[in-house]
C-alpha cells in the first residue's frame, strides 16, 4: 500500500509559495529512494514533467507506483554510473543516486564510489548537454570527524581516507570537485547540497538500509531492544523530510547559489541515547536498550551551521524532532 504523502507535500507547497513547474522537465537520479520519492511526488504535483531514474539497488519501485499513471511521470530503470542520453530536453537535474546507509559502506564500496564519481560525471554530462541546472546531493560526511561546531561550509574536513567510511566520504568529496570542475571548464550551472541526517515517512527500517530513527521506532513498537551503537553519547542533527525537500528546491532555484555548497539540515543537536529515550516515550514502549560496539570511524558529533542557507535561501527548518517523530509513528 502506498503511503499518503499529501499532507507533507501540501506543507512544502505552502512554504514555497505555491510554485508552478508546468513546462519544466526534471531528471531525478535515485528518484525511487527516500528523498527522491518525495521530490518526484512534489514536482509532479506542481505540474512538472519528471524522469525518475533508479537502478533499485536501494530504492523501491513501489515508492513511486502512485505516480506511474500520471503522463508527466516516467520511470527509467538504469544505473547512472553507466552513460545514458535523452532526446527530450531536460531543464533541471537532481543527482541523488547513491547508497547512503553507513551499514552499506563495507558491503558495496565500489558501487558507492561509482555512483558518486562516474555517476556524477554522467549526470553532469547530461546537464551540460541540455544546458540544465544541476543540484548534487553531497553530505555532511565530507566533513568527516569534524573539529568545529556548528560546522560551517568553510570547514575543509577531517576524513579517514582508508577507513570503512572512506568510500562514501571521499567519493562525495570528489563529486563536489567534479561539479566545480564542470562549472569552471564547461560553464555547467551547478550547486551542492551538503545534507545532514534526514528522516521521515518512506525511510526504510529494514536490514542494511535501516536508519536510526525508523529502526528505533520499529524496535520500540515491536517491543524489541533498541540497538544503540557505542554508549549513545554521539550526536546527530535530524531534519524532517519536508524541510529537507524545501531546502533542496530553494537551493536549486536560487540564482545566487551557482557554484555554492550549502549545508541543509536541522541545527538542533541531539545525542543518540536521548533520541532513543524520546522515541521510547513517544511510542509508550517498554523496550530496553541493547548497546553494540561503535562502528569504525563513526563521527562523534554532527551539528551544521545553517547560517548560509538562511542568508542565501531564506530557509530554516520548521519541524522539530518531537513533531517529526510523532508524524512517523502515526503514519506507521
Amino acid at each position: 500500500m502506498t503511503l499518503d504523502l499529501s499532507e507533507g507535500l501540501e506543507g512544502i507547497r505552502r512554504n514555497l509559495g505555491n510554485p508552478d513547474y508546468h513546462g519544466s522537465r526534471f531528471l531525478v537520479t535515485g528518484g525511487a529512494g527516500f528523498l527522491g520519492t518525495w521530490l518526484c511526488s512534489f514536482l509532479v504535483k506542481q505540474g512538472a514533467d519528471v524522469l525518475c531514474l533508479d537502478n533499485l539497488s536501494s530504492g523501491l519501485r513501489e515508492n513511486v507506483s502512485h505516480l506511474e499513471e500520471n503522463p508527466r511521470f516516467s520511470f527509467i530503470l538504469h544505473d547512472i554510473s553507466e552513460p545514458i542520453h535523452f532526446r527530450q530536453n531536460i531543464d533541471y537535474v537532481f543527482h541523488l543516486a547513491s547508497r547512503a546507509s553507513p551499514l552499506e559502506f563495507d558491503k558495496f564500496p565500489l558501487e558507492i564510489i561509482r555512483a558518486n564519481t562516474l555517476g556524477t560525471m554522467h549526470a553532469l554530462d547530461i546537464a551540460t548537454e541540455h544546458g540544465a541546472r544541476l543540484l548534487f546531493t553531497s553530505t555532511s560526511e565530507v566533513y568527516g570527524n569534524a573539529g568545529i561546531f556548528p560546522t560551517p561550509e568553510t570547514y575543509h574536513g577531517n576524513v579517514h581516507t582508508l577507513g570503512i567510511r572512506g568510500c562514501y566520504d571521499e567519493s562525495k568529496r570528489l563529486g563536489e570537485a567534479l561539479c566545480l570542475a564542470y562549472l569552471r571548464e564547461k560553464g555547467t550551472d551547478v550547486r551542492i547540497a551538503r545534507i545532514f541526517n534526514t528522516y521521515g515517512p518512506l525511510m526504510r527500517a529494514d536490514g542494511v538500509y535501516g536508519r536510526v530513527i525508523p529502526r528505533f521506532i520499529s524496535q520500540a513498537l515491536n517491543g524489541e531492544p533498541m540497538t544503540i551503537f557505542g554508549d549513545g553519547s554521539q550526536t546527530r542533527s535530524f531534519c524532517y523530510v519536508t524541510d529537507q525537500v524545501e531546502g533542496l528546491l530553494r537551493l536549486l532555484y536560487s540564482d545566487s547559489a551557482k557554484g555554492e555548497a550549502v549545508n541543509i539540515g536541522n541545527d538542533k543537536e541531539l545525542a543518540i541515547l536521548s533520541l532513543a529515550e524520546l522515541i521510547r516515550s513517544a511510542t509508550g514502549s517498554s523496550s530496553g536498550f541493547n548497546f553494540e560496539p561503535l562502528p569504525e570511524d563513526d563521527p562523534v558529533r554532527r551539528w551544521p551551521d545553517i547560517s548560509k542557507a538562511t542568508r542565501l535561501l531564506q530557509w530554516r527548518p520548521k519541524v522539530n524532532i518531537e513533531t517529526g517523530i510523532a508524524s512517523m509513528i502515526q503514519k506507521g
